[in-house]
């Protein structure tokens, strides 16, 4: 019953979501409904389910709640190659908007760095979150030279994309994000038997014969490739991946067999109602995605923590 009302809410807010705004009359509305509404929504849900569930994944991975997409330096790397290509200038590859495609490079490219870590036989999740930390610093101070020889014009197009964003005209979007995401969400789905018994540590886990390095290979690969995808496409959106899952714990949800296909749901459900907010709360104008989902995500966080602290 309590899975029945979960979906029925989730899917409540992603079918009211296009139909909010401004009325839907006519040619016009039905292009604005269909053109622009629809595949934004879609959008919006592979992203944010993408982000939520990757971090209820990553969070049981490192056995640490404050871990998140970025945790392994995807975002860095994707904001690195989209400031890469704004500044050096970059046409289509891939079939992609230059942009995209860059960044998506860059966050495949980081990724691999620290999948390489975690592929050796005596790596601990300590020292892949080590790795992590590390190409994202370096990320950091790459993107900050890249900053500092550029323009005024190739700067103010960084600062929009890296505020996160999901505006679509048509549906192109869905035919590369899809495959992507969908399948890097069915392989970390399956992963939640094994995240269950990573819960008392891996050397108990490899005693319940978990096979903990594979697990750990395909959760942070397929986390990464639709991360990437993510970020490639609408630039980092942030706290979606952090506060999801909390969200979740604290209606009393547990197990991984409940929490991650539920924190795909809600990830996307709380993206398309934080990008439809940012829609209609400035008549005329909007803001990205990306500053809501921040707004709210960080006084949200405090309050899980201040909640279960009092609880416990």
């Amino acid at each position: 019953m309590r899975w029945l009302l979960h979906g029925l809410v989730c899917l409540a807010v992603l079918g009211a979501a296009p139909l909010l705004g401004a009325p839907l009359e006519g040619a016009a509305g039905e292009f604005i409904l269909l053109e622009l509404r629809v595949p934004r929504v879609l959008v919006g849900a592979l992203v944010g389910g993408t982000l939520g569930l990757t971090g209820a994944v990553y969070q049981a991975l490192f056995r640490n709640g404050l871990a998140t997409p970025s945790t392994v330096g995807t975002m860095a790397g994707a904001t690195l190659g989209a400031l890469a290509a704004l500044v050096l200038g970059a046409g289509a590859l891939l079939g992609l908007p230059g942009v995209a495609a860059a960044a998506f490079l860059g966050a495949a490219l980081v990724s691999a760095l620290v999948l390489s870590v975690a592929a050796r036989k005596r790596a601990t999740m300590g020292d892949v979150l080590l790795a992590g930390i590390a190409v994202t610093l370096a990320s950091s101070a790459l993107a900050s030279g890249l900053q500092f020889t550029a323009d005024s014009q190739a700067l103010f197009a960084a600062t929009q994309w890296s505020l996160g964003h999901l505006p679509q005209v048509g549906y192109d979007a869905l035919g590369w994000l899809g495959p992507l995401n969908l399948g890097s969400a069915l392989a970390l789905l399956l992963l939640a038997p094994a995240l269950q018994g990573l819960v008392g540590g891996e050397e108990l886990a490899e005693t319940q014969g978990v096979p903990v390095r594979r697990v750990r290979q395909v959760a942070l690969g397929a986390g990464s490739l639709g991360v990437a995808a993510s970020v490639a496409w609408c630039g980092p959106i942030a706290f979606v991946g952090l506060v999801v899952p909390h969200v979740l714990r604290g209606f009393g949800v547990i197990t991984y067999r409940q929490l991650l296909p539920l924190s795909w749901l809600y990830g996307a459900a709380g993206l398309v109602a934080c990008d439809t907010a940012a829609r209609l709360l400035l008549p005329g104008r909007e803001l990205p995605v990306g500053v809501l989902t921040a707004a709210i995500g960080a006084p949200a966080l405090v309050w899980v923590v201040a909640r279960r602290r009092s609880l416990g």
